[in-house]
């Protein structure tokens, strides 16, 4: 273990123990390394490293504890798999769909009235661009939000945001080359949404894991085709992946 590591491991009991609360500020680092027997540069290394995954936040005045809300922490998971190359497309798809089938289940028993209505606002608004492949892909991303949202578990919803955006540029792609691919994915939300409606947790995880098996699918079929080039195809990156 580096010595910044052990600064960090430090930092981080300090916080976990509720010395430093959210909100806290953070002792100067020369002292934090006096006391605990290290270099001033490996402490100021542990601040920027716990600054950078939002654990800490340095403002003027001093460094402080984040608010430790998970869409804060948690927010570099979507960075992290922007930076993923294209050949573990497949393996977030198997992550997404090990994830999402269960969160809409979830958001089948606790969806009220005002979220099932944003879930349909989106459907309508993906049946209106369907022929506009990044528009309905805008709206299928948050079609999903609004379901993950519905379960009141911030957690996840982050946990899956991060992980489906990364396949927001497939998912485009896929509606720019197949031209099956708007009837059957308004059909699969469809689905989805008929089984929200009608609270039905069973009916709405199978059929969010038709969806997310669909996408998956086709990827898979991408790469058998030109696993001879050695590489998986570039998606286009998508000017809404961020928005």
């Amino acid at each position: 273990m580096s010595l910044a590591d052990t600064a960090i491991a430090h930092i981080r009991e300090l916080i976990r123990s509720g010395e430093l609360p959210p909100g806290a500020r953070l002792p100067p680092e020369r002292r934090l390394a006096t006391e605990w027997g290290l270099a001033p540069d490996a402490t100021r290394e542990a601040v920027e490293a716990l600054a950078a995954t939002r654990v800490l936040e340095i403002r003027p005045g001093g460094t402080y504890v984040s608010s430790r809300e998970p869409r804060l922490l948690l927010a570099g998971l979507g960075v992290a798999n922007d930076l993923l190359r294209d050949d573990t497309l497949l393996e977030l798809c198997e992550v997404r769909r090990l994830l999402e089938p269960s969160v809409t289940a979830l958001a089948a028993t606790r969806i009220s009235k005002a979220q099932l209505d944003e879930v349909g606002r989106h459907l309508d608004a993906m049946c209106e661009a369907r022929d506009h492949a990044e528009e309905l892909s805008r709206h299928d991303v948050a079609f999903h939000r609004a379901v993950a949202a519905a379960t009141g578990n911030q957690t996840l919803t982050v946990l899956l945001e991060g992980i489906s955006g990364r396949t927001l540029g497939a998912r485009v792609w896929r509606g720019l080359v197949d031209d099956g691919a708007a009837d059957r994915t308004l059909s699969e939300h469809q689905a989805i949404y008929t089984a929200l409606a009608a609270r039905d947790a069973p009916l709405a995880e199978a059929a969010a894991l038709m969806h997310v098996s669909d996408i998956e699918r086709w990827l898979h079929n991408c790469r058998t085709r030109t696993r001879q080039s050695r590489h998986f195809p570039h998606m286009p990156s998508s000017s809404i992946e961020r928005q």
